[in-house]
């Protein structure tokens, strides 16, 4: 309006003050005046609003300008708009529009886009993310055709696509394939391949690796110590990986709650918790506090371990070091100290929570409600629920599970029913264990009839709710105990036909079925007999022989044509032949 006239960079100002505060129908606007004052529409802009299509998840927006940019705005596209979309499309997990996107203005005869290296590494990272690692493979190939040597990114993407699919020794390949072309490898180059190694506990290999690793000159950072330590911890070698932290410690590179995580616990899980709590120690002794989940751990392996004064120590200590507990620290607690039988302080430590602000979930309320029908205080679980109704907690199917096994176990069938039909109202699928629970407690009240008929209804569920040997052990006793031999037999055959292989229990059953309904009593060995040699037809190894060693714990001779069959099955006969050619040359000697 005054004498000032406005310049080019006055709107390439306003299209990056605008996109900054991803204010898009302001930079609209923009455009169209521009395109009205015939101003010069400059790549940079464009790629300054694609990063904040980017920023926003909007890649459809970003893409649709792409196109736009040669006919609507006369600006010319290079390889930088085009790695900026593409970026963006995969930076928002879209790998099959990333593929499509690429492959559709590579092969537009209007467009003179030559990829580079950045584009071919973004390609690559879509085609390993999709599975489609081979694919990523002839990229790799067709690259040199293209001008386009292929850098440590290209490599080490290829890799870790082919580790993921266990193609660990194409990956090792790569590395002395990118070192004769020329690529040095770096640390994460390295990192990637110990990693797949540890991850399938090739760890003589891993060792090699990291050889080859100082050779090259690069040296361990953090991320390889972890590697390292989380492979040894996965293979129980946990001597090793506490050796392996304090040489970390010696070589400058300082662990982190990863490291000290890990190692952790790998401790706790092999029933070391006193050896976990040291780790612990010596972490915090470095200036790391342990967070939450390391605590969670800890307390979980001295509950498992019956350490309870230790545990509830570790507690107090935790609180003192002004670590505050989450949901998942406090439902460890809580259920620890149920195991403790001390449910007085796990429902005060429930009050403090929710003083606290914390909401408790559905494993917490389990762990209440399981520990109140092992004292028999099932009024005090029904109260609880209904408290959990009204307080809105999102139960799920377990503290359904939960439930129901406690009220069948007092007889409570009743409320049992009511539950059942309140889970299915609410639209939760019971899974086995739910069946199962409800089943055992209509035979235990004598309504077989009532079982069955659940259990027909588990057939004609999905394949997530199948009757399992538990499943059929109740229906197949309740069968036995009211002397339906001949169903039982029926129900037996079909548990085989159904890939289910009879267990320990399952044959205790008909044993005890075998010597108390029939006169004169039978001990069972030509039915368990027959039921080895079935197995081994239908090659069910493992089954058959639990089955074997159940009848010589019993002295049930088994015939000869089953020790036969049992022979052909479980030796094989190059072993046996060269065991039998080993103990020959002994005796000679």
């Amino acid at each position: 309006m005054g004498s000032y006239k406005l310049g080019d960079s006055s709107f390439y100002s306003l299209i990056d003050s605008y996109a900054s505060s991803g204010d898009f129908w302001s930079i609209e606007k923009v455009f169209e005046r521009m395109k009205r004052e015939s101003r010069v529409f400059l790549e940079r802009s464009f790629i300054t609003v694609f990063k904040a299509y980017g920023k926003a998840r909007l890649p459809e927006k970003a893409i649709d300008l792409f196109y736009r940019m040669v006919d609507e705005f006369q600006c010319k596209r290079t390889v930088k708009s085009f790695n900026s979309v593409l970026n963006l499309i995969i930076q928002a997990g879209l790998y099959n529009r990333a593929v499509e996107f690429y492959s559709s203005i590579m092969s537009a005869k209007d467009v003179s886009i030559t990829p580079n290296v950045l584009s071919f590494n973004l390609i690559i990272k879509s085609f390993c993310k999709l599975g489609l690692v081979d694919r990523a493979v002839e990229i790799l190939r067709e690259m040199p055709a293209k001008n386009s040597a292929p850098d440590v990114f290209t490599y080490c993407t290829l890799m870790d696509g082919l580790c993921k699919q266990d193609r660990i020794g194409e990956a090792i390949c790569l590395l002395d394939e990118m070192q004769t072309e020329g690529c040095f490898p770096s640390s994460v180059t390295f990192n990637v391949l110990l990693n797949g190694l540890c991850k399938k506990g090739d760890l003589a290999r891993a060792s090699n690796l990291v050889d080859n690793m100082f050779l090259k000159g690069c040296l361990p950072n953090e991320v390889t110590y972890n590697t390292l330590i989380h492979g040894l911890c996965l293979k129980g070698k946990l001597d090793k990986a506490v050796q392996l932290l304090n040489r970390m410690v010696d070589s400058n590179c300082v662990p982190n709650d990863v490291t000290y995580g890990t190692i952790i616990n790998g401790l706790i899980k092999a029933g070391r918790a006193a050896d976990g709590i040291r780790v612990l120690n010596f972490m915090e002794e470095r200036g790391f506090p342990a967070n939450q989940h390391i605590y969670s751990s800890v307390l979980n392996g001295l509950f498992k371990e019956e350490k309870y004064e230790e545990a509830r120590g570790m507690w107090k200590e935790m609180l003192g070091r002004g670590c505050k507990p989450n949901e998942v620290v406090y439902g460890v607690f809580m259920d620890g100290l149920c195991q403790e039988g001390r449910s007085n302080e796990a429902e005060e430590i429930l009050q403090e929570m929710t003083s606290n602000g914390i909401k408790p979930n559905a494993f917490i309320y389990s762990s209440l409600l399981r520990n109140f029908f092992r004292t028999r205080s099932s009024e005090k679980a029904l109260l609880m629920w209904k408290d959990m109704e009204n307080k809105g907690c999102a139960v799920n199917e377990f503290c359904y599970s939960v439930m129901l096994q406690g009220l069948c176990q007092e007889g409570k069938l009743e409320e049992a029913t009511i539950l059942w039909n309140d889970m299915l109202g609410r639209g939760f699928m019971p899974d086995t264990v739910s069946y199962s629970t409800l089943i055992h407690g209509h035979c235990n009240l004598g309504d077989v009839k009532k079982g069955l008929e659940l259990f027909n209804e588990m057939l004609y569920r999905d394949s997530l709710c199948q009757p399992d040997v538990i499943t059929y052990n109740i229906l197949l006793d309740a069968l036995c105990k009211e002397g339906s031999m001949a169903r039982a037999i029926n129900l037996l055959n079909n548990m085989m036909d159904r890939g289910c292989d009879p267990d320990l229990g399952t044959c205790n059953i008909f044993l005890k079925a075998l010597r108390e309904k029939f006169d004169p009593p039978q001990d069972g060995r030509e039915f368990l007999d027959e039921l080895v040699l079935r197995l081994f037809k239908r090659e069910r190894t493992l089954g058959a022989s639990k089955i074997l060693e159940l009848m010589l714990q019993k002295h049930l001779q088994p015939k000869p044509l089953t020790w036969e069959k049992a022979v052909q099955h479980l030796c094989k006969p190059r072993k046996v032949r060269a065991s039998i050619d080993k103990c020959w040359n002994r005796l000679i000697c």
